[in-house]
């Protein structure tokens, strides 16, 4: 009687946990990384965005009230900065390796920067010196983000709506003042 088709049994199947054609070491590995790749390549937008304070400071000096030479060279300064920032930004939004060093280098610098800066740029520290930042800023790691597409990062809600509060009220603090006069 076993051996007899039963049309109304359930249907059975051979289910696996893994996706065809993924590597399970890798699937692993990027799952267990990806709130601190996350995080590091949410430090890659905040050099983009210092990298566009110092392009607007540069252009700033170039109209500002310096003479000559000393406009040129805070010119010039600002303008090398903001380039470095840029490229770091783009380094690290892309988690390439080469950036590592170039970025511990900015963020000790940056640990001057008190209080503010000191906090940000010893969470930065943290980030690129931990176990984990070393792993996701190695050849190996963007081996893996290659093999997993299909795992992304999921924002909660809590920072979306964090954030948008930011945005709101840094751009009340920049428009009220210009509409109040």
């Amino acid at each position: 009687m076993s051996n007899e088709f039963n049309p109304y049994s359930a249907p059975t199947a051979a289910v696996e946990d893994v996706t065809p054609g993924v590597d399970a070491y890798a699937e692993a590995t990027r799952r267990e990384h990806i709130d601190h790749e996350a995080s590091i390549q949410s430090i890659g937008l905040l050099y983009y965005f210092g990298g566009f304070s110092l392009a607007v400071a540069a252009l700033v000096s170039l109209a500002g009230a310096l003479d000559g030479l000393a406009r040129l060279g805070m010119l010039a300064l600002l303008a090398v900065l903001a380039v470095l920032m840029f490229a770091m930004g783009r380094g690290l939004r892309a988690l390439k390796s080469g950036i590592r060093i170039p970025a511990i280098v900015f963020a000790a610098i940056g640990l001057l920067g008190f209080p503010v800066g000191t906090l940000i740029n010893a969470y930065v520290l943290y980030l690129l010196l931990s176990k984990k930042g070393r792993m996701i800023l190695s050849p190996e790691y963007a081996d893996i983000v290659a093999a997993t597409p299909h795992i992304k990062y999921q924002t909660s809600w809590v920072v979306r709506i964090f954030l948008g509060l930011i945005i709101v009220g840094v751009l009340a603090a920049i428009l009220i003042p210009l509409f109040s006069r």
